[in-house]
């Protein structure tokens, strides 16, 4: 069965930011925050300071993953131009979003050069305070549907028709979760791609808050939700990851399964669980018929972010 994973970081420079500080190499896929904390960022095996487009494609072929989707993150550290160009030398297996600091004094302008110089038909919201924007503009909290910054790029991404917004806003329990402004942001823009990451951040001690979400989301057919790092999220490192069944289950019985996208969280999430554990459990979890998972695995990633208005962008763009 062809799959896509819908959520992918390559690394061309571990240069990660978040509350902690930087994020500093310390060679084996290990890093060190700024106050000290140390991680496992890169599984063995996939490079030692850095995941190149080379490495992972092996990682791809080896489990038959046909194409996937680079999405940014303050743990890794924007890979924006990296990102645009292993689109340009892979474009057959990689689609690719671009982030920006709402908080830059010229945001309007790298929106603009990613969007009409470098071909991006997708951008990356990662706003949660654990890992991304309101954990290092403190005291700075916004909500995506209320904030003029964020308004002007909306005002801006609706004379792009089919453009993907991708939202990563943390856990219940911070001050970025935001699943409401969604629901308010897929009305005001009809045109446009919502997806949120991990599943809204599942909590197995507050299941109905999850439903709830889901609720909220349900008449707006433009909100999808991708399907990575809910295990690391729900603190299962084995399988048949039930916890991780249960969250999937609530989610396609109130969202259906056109809006559902597989992806990894990859690398980190393969350090927690093997990319071929990630990979294939969805396969015996009895949740999905095989033309549903095929549209999992592989046609609703297709559907939001290799579109033909995608694939023509970045090919326009190629010599930037």
């Amino acid at each position: 069965m062809k799959k896509i994973d819908g959520h992918l970081h390559l690394l061309q420079t571990i240069a990660g930011f978040n509350g902690k500080g930087r994020l500093n190499a310390l060679g084996q896929g290990k890093a060190i925050w700024d106050d000290g904390t140390k991680i496992k960022l890169i599984p063995d095996g996939w490079g030692d300071h850095d995941l190149t487009a080379e490495s992972f494609l092996k990682v791809m072929d080896a489990n038959s993953i046909d194409k996937a989707v680079l999405l940014q993150g303050s743990l890794n550290g924007y890979q924006n131009y990296y990102s645009y160009q292993v689109v340009q030398a892979y474009p057959d297996r990689f689609i690719g979003a671009f982030a920006v600091d709402p908080f830059a004094q010229n945001f309007m302008d790298i929106v603009r050069h990613h969007v009409e110089d470098l071909g991006f038909r997708a951008i990356k919201f990662e706003i949660s305070e654990g890992g991304g924007i309101h954990g290092y503009h403190q005291g700075q909290a916004f909500r995506l549907d209320t904030d003029s910054r964020i308004g002007e790029i909306f005002h801006y991404l609706a004379d792009y028709p089919g453009f993907t917004v991708t939202v990563d806003y943390g856990a219940a329990d911070q001050v970025s979760h935001q699943p409401e402004a969604i629901k308010v942001l897929a009305g005001r823009y009809p045109d446009l791609n919502f997806v949120v990451c991990h599943l809204s951040f599942p909590d197995a001690d507050h299941w109905e808050a999850l439903a709830n979400t889901f609720n909220q989301w349900q008449p707006y057919q433009n909100i999808y939700t991708d399907l990575s790092a809910i295990q690391d999220i729900l603190g299962e490192q084995s399988l048949p990851f039930t916890k991780s069944q249960q969250a999937v289950q609530m989610a396609k019985d109130t969202l259906g399964t056109k809006r559902l996208i597989w992806g990894t969280d990859s690398p980190w999430s393969a350090t927690f669980n093997s990319y071929q554990s990630l990979a294939t459990w969805l396969d015996e979890t009895g949740i999905f018929t095989p033309t549903e998972l095929a549209d999992v695995y592989y046609n609703n990633a297709e559907k939001v972010y290799f579109n033909d208005k995608a694939v023509r962008a970045a090919k326009a763009a190629a010599n930037q």
